[in-house]
């Protein structure tokens, strides 16, 4: 396999089939709509002016590039419409490293040549290998044209390579309109954890981050978001319109969205409220009226609570449908017909339990809870001392109103630091 440096291939001489020199390469262009790997054509410096060549006319590549037509042949190039160009484009770009989890800058990129044949004529073609993000890529630009090519590459092999397979990488592109024509997105970034997405995207500049915000799903950008920075969140969500933004804030667990909408201008946060669904909108409404260094400002109103009547049957029912996130279901509360807090059931006794087992029968004692206006530190030594992994939030009438999970505790001490 023969590879071939983007930064050796841009300035290269372009033969015609008379072996005569009609130009230089000026640019390198990949149609991503269509093939993300395989570069699409050469933007090649003429007398006539800047022309594409299309690879299917180019025969071989060495140093150089031998085509099998003359530059009459090929069209003017009057825009780069649907092209990403590789040196504008990529070349001391920012882009995001998949498998390393982080943002880097692109030094050079490895571009690896093969010969095909079509229509019964052999041409070559190049595709797209990895990008260079280490030392070497960076001198050999730096010295390419200064030192003989023999001692470049014998300097080129004393450091050490560092590249990044092209299907690891994650482009960034800030223009909606190229970003979806190009059908650049972040599919492979929405699979990490939130947590190194978050991280990732706290690297990025603002522009960048609303780029990758804009093309994560719903559930993703809430949980990332959720992962973030308050700081850097209240800039991603005001750097939304108001409709992405409810459709974000709505997948993330109301103690989590109230948070953030409490920390953001009043105008902004009705015009948030507005776009979200009515039931969603008024959970966060109800947690906003507490305040934040409260147990009620802390909990979340998504819980699992049944009847003292319920079996683990029923538990198992409302467990399958429960749509809140994983940290509140390590319990199960039950609550009397007046919604009192009763008792408490740790998810792991109904593995072994038996389908019609009263719950009731199953809970932990004793029964730990707290009210509303209890303060931060006294929540986490309620979690020190007892080891909880999640905390019943009663109102003065002991009607259980929500629950503080220990991910929220261990958020609520790291902003303390």
């Amino acid at each position: 396999m023969k590879t071939l440096p983007l930064s050796e291939l841009l300035g290269a001489t372009v033969y015609d089939p008379s072996g005569a020199p009609t130009g230089r390469v000026r640019e390198v262009t990949l149609a991503p709509q269509e093939d993300r790997t395989r570069i699409a054509s050469l933007i090649v410096k003429t007398k006539s002016g800047n022309r594409v060549l299309p690879f299917s006319a180019i025969s071989t590549i060495d140093a150089n590039i031998h085509t099998s037509t003359s530059p009459t042949d090929w069209p003017a190039a009057n825009g780069a419409e649907g092209l990403f160009l590789l040196e504008r484009d990529l070349l001391d770009q920012q882009v995001i490293d998949i498998n390393g989890r982080k943002v880097v800058r692109v030094n050079d990129v490895e571009l690896q040549i093969d010969s095909v044949t079509e229509a019964g004529r052999p041409h070559a073609t190049l595709r797209v290998t990895s990008v260079d993000i280490g030392a070497r890529g960076a001198v050999r630009r730096l010295l390419r044209g200064l030192t003989p090519r023999a001692a470049l590459h014998l300097l080129l092999q004393r450091i050490p390579q560092r590249t990044i397979p092209w299907s690891f990488v994650d482009l960034i592109e800030t223009d909606p309109a190229r970003r979806i024509k190009l059908k650049i997105s972040h599919e492979g970034l929405a699979k990490l954890h939130p947590a190194d997405i978050a991280d990732i995207v706290e690297d990025l500049a603002p522009d960048e981050r609303e780029a990758v915000f804009r093309t994560l799903d719903e559930e993703v950008a809430a949980e990332t978001l959720e992962e973030v920075e308050p700081n850097i969140q209240k800039s991603i969500v005001e750097s939304l319109d108001s409709e992405r933004a409810a459709d974000i804030v709505e997948e993330m667990d109301p103690d989590a969205a109230a948070d953030l909408l409490g920390d953001l201008p009043e105008d902004r946060t009705e015009q948030i409220l507005v776009e979200m669904e009515p039931e969603a909108s008024q959970e966060v409404v109800e947690l906003l009226e507490h305040r934040e260094e409260t147990a009620a400002g802390r909990m979340t109103t998504e819980f699992l609570a049944l009847p003292v009547t319920a079996t683990v049957e029923n538990a198992i029912g409302v467990l399958r449908e429960f749509e809140g996130g994983v940290e509140t279901v390590g319990t199960i509360y039950l609550v009397d017909s007046h919604g009192t807090l009763a008792g408490a059931v740790p998810l792991a006794k109904l593995v072994l339990a038996k389908p019609g087992t009263p719950l009731l029968s199953m809970t932990s004692e004793p029964l730990i809870s707290t009210h509303e206006a209890t303060s931060d530190n006294e929540v986490a030594e309620l979690f020190d001392k007892y080891n909880l992994v999640t905390l019943p939030v009663i109102d003065q009438h002991n009607k259980l109103v929500g629950v503080i999970t220990s991910d929220d505790v261990i958020t609520m001490l790291r902003s303390k630091l």
